[in-house]
């Protein structure tokens, strides 16, 4: 065993017997099973978040395999590593089979033109190409190589999936087998809950744990509750605001004060807070669900998101959370409209694709003296010269009569008894 090496990466599993989690895909009646099993692995991509097993099972392909493999990673790679690992696979003299397994790591790291130089090989089956990444393959691969692959979505490991490794981990010989170690279940199920579905960082924290605490007059090294805590520190978020959690996570928020759960909403802005999001953009978000949702329901709303987001531009963190959570659990326990948001996009979309025909003269604009005479603004009836500030008159296009955009609800409060 090499001591230098981390927990993490000592404890990676050599066989698929020994890999813990994934039953989705890695179940004995699942494809991704079969093929590994049978050695008839075709090109496919490893999605998920860090630590949920993506490299690890990539290590049980290597040791399954008969063909050659080859591990990359796409932060130090370039286009020149590519050729070289296909030279290698068309070598016959050192690849009869004449093909390889190629593993990126990172692989949306690569750029286009990168990822082009896979293309022909992956097509004509040089290479069996494994991919990983933390990133949305549909937004981050190209749609050449998603369409010659097989997407596998991972998902966090559970935390009876990390008790179990960090279990093993402890009498392995290949982990902490070697150290006398005491320590409870209840222990290692709070290493594992904390981790976040993050194996390494539990893993990590384990080990830390361990290395920095003295062994105790009875020959052991005794593992509490507290030491555990202090190695493995604040709960892991899996949160990336540049990456694709990032698009799930605003998606969740917004469409919590939507659905009025200020408490899924002041969640999900916890949840980005403590990501490092930017206050200032959570606040825009909030504005645009004042009026996108709420609307004409409470109209008082859009006032109230829009003084948060000058309060957050001004205030800043810690203190900005405060100014958010308020701004999100107004626009949560408020009544709903979407009518003006319907309304604008009818509208719009009848001014792309239809002959909407003219302005009424009688409410176009007469900026020089003579216009009257064409017959600018001739015949318009002043509202407020009526009793009620009101007064029929026609004010869509003639083409454009009877249409209506907005559209009350029950919610929506009134402008005007005239509806």
């Amino acid at each position: 065993m090499n001591n230098n090496e981390p927990l993490a990466f000592r404890m990676k599993p050599q066989c698929l017997e020994d890999y813990v989690g994934q039953e989705h895909i890695l179940a004995k009646d699942k494809i991704l099973y079969r093929t590994i099993k049978a050695d008839r692995l075709s090109s496919i991509i490893l999605w998920g978040p860090p630590g949920c097993g993506k490299t690890s099972l990539a290590k049980v392909i290597s040791n399954t395999t008969k063909y050659k493999f080859r591990k990359i990673n796409a932060v130090t790679a370039g286009v020149s590593d590519i050729k070289s690992a296909i030279e290698e696979a068309q070598n016959i003299m050192l690849n009869p089979s004449g093909k390889c397994i190629l593993f990126i790591d990172e692989i949306h790291r690569f750029n286009k033109l990168q990822q082009d130089a896979l293309l022909p090989y992956v097509e004509n089956g040089t290479i069996i190409l494994i991919g990983a990444t933390t990133e949305n393959p549909y937004f981050e691969v190209n749609k050449a190589l998603i369409s010659r692959s097989m997407v596998f979505k991972l998902q966090p490991l559970t935390k009876d999936d990390i008790y179990k490794v960090l279990k093993k981990s402890i009498t392995d010989k290949r982990g902490l087998g070697d150290y006398n170690i005491k320590i409870e279940d209840d222990t290692l199920m709070k290493i594992a809950e904390v981790s976040n579905g993050d194996v390494r960082t539990a893993l990590n924290g384990l080990e830390v744990a361990v290395l920095t605490t003295e062994m105790d007059s009875d020959g052991c090294i005794h593992i509490t509750n507290e030491i555990a805590a202090d190695s493995v520190q604040s709960r892991k978020a899996i949160f990336d605001k540049n990456g694709d959690s990032h698009y799930d996570n605003i998606s969740a928020f917004i469409k919590s004060m939507r659905g009025s759960d200020a408490d899924a909403a002041l969640f999900y802005l916890a949840r980005a807070l403590n990501g490092g999001e930017d206050p200032m953009f959570l606040a825009r978000r909030i504005v645009i669900s004042a009026a996108e949702d709420v609307g004409m329901a409470n109209p008082n709303a859009l006032v109230v998101a829009n003084s948060a987001m000058q309060a957050v531009h001004m205030v800043g963190m810690p203190e900005a959370r405060i100014i958010l959570a308020e701004a999100a659990v107004y626009n949560a326990k408020s009544p709903k409209s979407n009518a003006s948001y319907l309304g604008i996009n009818r509208a719009m979309d009848d001014v792309a694709n239809k002959d909407t025909g003219e302005i009424p003269m009688h409410i176009r604009n007469a900026v020089a003296d003579g216009m009257e005479k064409e017959g600018y603004g001739v015949g318009y009836k002043y509202p407020h010269d009526f009793p009620g500030h009101y007064v029929e008159q026609q004010y869509l296009p003639d083409k454009m009569l009877g249409t209506k955009y907005y559209v009350e609800d029950e919610t929506a409060i009134k402008i005007n008894n005239r509806g």
